[in-house]
């Protein structure tokens, strides 16, 4: 379990009958499992996460019952025909009273935020998948447990990116993703200028004017909302295509080229990019992707 997921705590309802299989596989940045197990009591504890550099959102899936969640001050009750958010660096409680089967889908923190913006009140969310993008992002997931056997690395890693737009694509369409602050004017207007940078991060011509104009407000008007959230325009946009490079970087099937990843995302200057990297995560581009091939290959992820 703590392997496939991060540390926890278990306790089960009968610990001389039960019974379970766990399958997990790697879909590039993200992790896709599938559990089946009698009733059991999963406890995150502040001392699990205490040294973790990089926080994990889990997305839950039940195939069989109802799934219970507590997180913070929110109590959450997911049935199956939905999912669930539960997020790794707090404390909660997760549990189900009868046998269950769940997917599941690990989820770095980052990816969603750079997709979505601020993670911080999507924990013990739940969600509809009986219709519309909800329920293709749960047929996607089950395509991709059926035939998961069937294709190499390289299509699992292109699989998990069709996976984490689908899940921020189904996520976005609920209203409660909206950001509480949202009730005022100006946070509305920093919000939906956020989510235009956010969303056309890959536009060679994206720049302060053009999210001013996308917005209807001026340009002075716009550096002004930034500047009170602590922010300038061009550092969060330069932030947002950082973290997509990274992604790309940990790909480890993709031979794609440093200097094509950072172009794509919006970076022309190949000395500036390492060194906007380099700040960001301690280490370059080149690094992060030795290393997440020799972390891929003593998995035995990599074929030859």
């Amino acid at each position: 379990m703590s392997e496939t997921y991060f540390p926890l705590s278990t306790e089960f309802q009968d610990d001389s009958g039960f019974d379970g299989t766990l399958q997990s596989w790697t879909l590039g940045i993200m992790g896709l499992s599938q559990m089946e197990c009698n009733a059991t009591l999963y406890r995150r504890k502040k001392s699990h996460f205490t040294n973790e550099k990089d926080s994990s959102l889990l997305i839950t899936i039940p195939q069989a019952e109802d799934v219970h969640f507590k997180q913070s001050s929110r109590d959450a009750r997911c049935s199956p025909g939905g999912f669930l958010v539960e997020r790794g660096d707090i404390p909660y409680d997760f549990w189900h009273g009868k046998r269950n089967k769940l997917w599941v889908l690990k989820v770095p923190t980052a990816s969603v935020r750079s997709r979505l913006g601020a993670t911080d009140r999507f924990g013990a969310l739940t969600f509809d998948a009986t219709q519309g993008v909800g329920m293709f992002f749960v047929g996607a997931v089950r395509n991709a447990i059926e035939n998961i056997d069937t294709i190499n690395d390289a299509a699992r890693e292109m699989a998990g990116q069709h996976l984490l737009d689908l899940l921020c694509l189904s996520m976005r369409t609920d209203d409660r993703i909206l950001d509480s602050n949202s009730s005022t004017i100006r946070a509305a207007h920093l919000q939906r200028a956020e989510q235009f940078i956010r969303d056309n991060l890959a536009n060679a011509n994206l720049n302060s004017q053009l999210v001013a104009d996308s917005c209807g407000i001026s340009l002075r008007y716009l550096q002004r909302l930034f500047a009170e959230d602590d922010h300038s325009i061009v550092g969060y946009i330069r932030d947002k295509r950082l973290t997509r490079c990274d992604e790309a970087l940990k790909m480890t099937n993709d031979t794609t080229t440093v200097a094509n990843i950072a172009y794509k995302w919006g970076f022309y200057d190949q000395a500036q990019f390492c060194k906007h990297y380099r700040n960001r995560f301690g280490c370059t581009p080149t690094e992060t992707r030795k290393m997440s091939r020799l972390a891929a290959e003593a998995k035995g992820e990599t074929r030859g």
